[in-house]
């Protein structure tokens, strides 16, 4: 008797602790009064995102400008691996591979696209019409068609321009300050990159101010540059490069050469400075890119629309200078050059 009654007091208890687990919880109360696990909320923090990334060939700046970009998604919490898939695709330099890229980016369910240097995201903007597309590494989105207005970009595309119109300027007003006996400058240039020609425009514009005279020599490719830039020797003073994609995958060549002649060497990025050059007005490339990422971020978390996304362009440049390359390159340097430096710090490379 006592078992039996035992046994339907432990039988009792286990009935109401499974109706007791069978309740359905109260959601914690938050501000307003919402539940704080809303649909909306739960499949937002679950979302996988899935980005396409178009770049035209590898080298220093292209690659820093997407490690920047995704640096920007992951401290935003949209991270590699975790809860974003990223399609990376190069195209080594050839255009009709280019294309083939963007047309298969374009055939793929992405939540944003992003073209680095003018050729990519030229092809991207052709060929992606449904997902929000973002620019870097372009020298003038409106002269390669990309956008149609920097400020209200409309449709699908906004980005950054990797130039500032007035870096070149400042650079050739620093090598005709500093350097009097700079009279000709010789420019390797693949003239079938529209970038590269509308830099070389504005160096020509700021070097005849000055009276120095600028002389080409074309490259289709980047086995050329190192033959293009010794076809230059006993005719010029010194190199200059633009953000010329083609050019500076090739650089190695140049500063063999400049290095070897004691010629001096001006670049219109920092990463070629950093590998060789002597001289640019610019900026890191890795903060280039984090900027679109920033831009990535307000697309994909907040809702904004590239259309209502203004085009930037650097607004943070210095003069900067690589004191081994003026070494390498016979180049003394001053204390005026040092002068105009505005961070001696990050900005003067031992």
């Amino acid at each position: 008797m006592k078992k039996k009654a035992l046994t339907s007091i432990v039988l009792s208890a286990a009935i109401m602790l499974v109706a007791g687990c069978g309740q359905k919880a109260e959601p914690t109360p938050v501000a307003g009064g919402a539940a704080s696990t809303t649909p909306a909320a739960t499949a937002a923090a679950s979302k996988t995102y899935k980005i396409a990334i178009s770049q035209i060939v590898e080298h220093p700046s292209l690659d820093a400008t997407r490690q920047g970009f995704l640096a920007a998604l992951k401290d935003a919490g949209i991270v590699e691996g975790t809860n974003l898939k990223v399609d990376f695709n190069n195209a080594q330099g050839d255009q009709p591979n280019n294309l083939s890229i963007a047309q298969k980016i374009a055939s793929a369910d992405n939540d944003l696209v992003l073209g680095i240097a003018t050729p990519s995201a030229q092809a991207v903007v052709q060929q992606v019409k449904k997902a929000p597309i973002l620019f870097a590494a372009v020298t003038d989105p409106l002269a390669a068609k990309i956008v149609t207005n920097v400020d209200k970009p409309g449709g699908n595309v906004s980005g950054a321009s990797d130039t500032n119109p007035m870096a070149i300027a400042q650079l050739m007003d620093f090598v005709a300050a500093n350097m009097p006996k700079i009279k000709t400058v010789g420019l390797v240039l693949n003239e079938g990159e529209p970038n590269a020609v509308i830099m070389a425009k504005n160096a020509e514009q700021s070097l005849t101010k000055h009276g120095i005279k600028l002389i080409k020599a074309p490259v289709t490719n980047t086995s050329e540059v190192k033959q293009a830039a010794q076809s230059l020797v006993g005719r010029v003073d010194a190199f200059l490069i633009t953000l010329d994609n083609t050019v500076v995958s090739g650089v190695d060549g140049i500063i063999q050469i400049a290095n070897e002649k004691k010629i001096p060497f001006f670049s219109s990025d920092r990463d070629t400075v950093e590998k060789g050059a002597f001289a640019t007005v610019g900026f890191k490339y890795y903060d280039h890119g984090y900027q679109v990422g920033q831009m990535a971020v307000d697309i994909l978390k907040n809702g904004k629309k590239p259309a209502d996304m203004k085009v930037t362009v650097p607004d943070k440049m210095d003069l900067i200078l690589n004191l081994k390359a003026a070494k390498a390159q016979g180049i003394e340097v001053t204390d005026a050059m040092k002068a105009a430096v505005k961070d001696k710090e990050k900005n003067i490379i031992q």
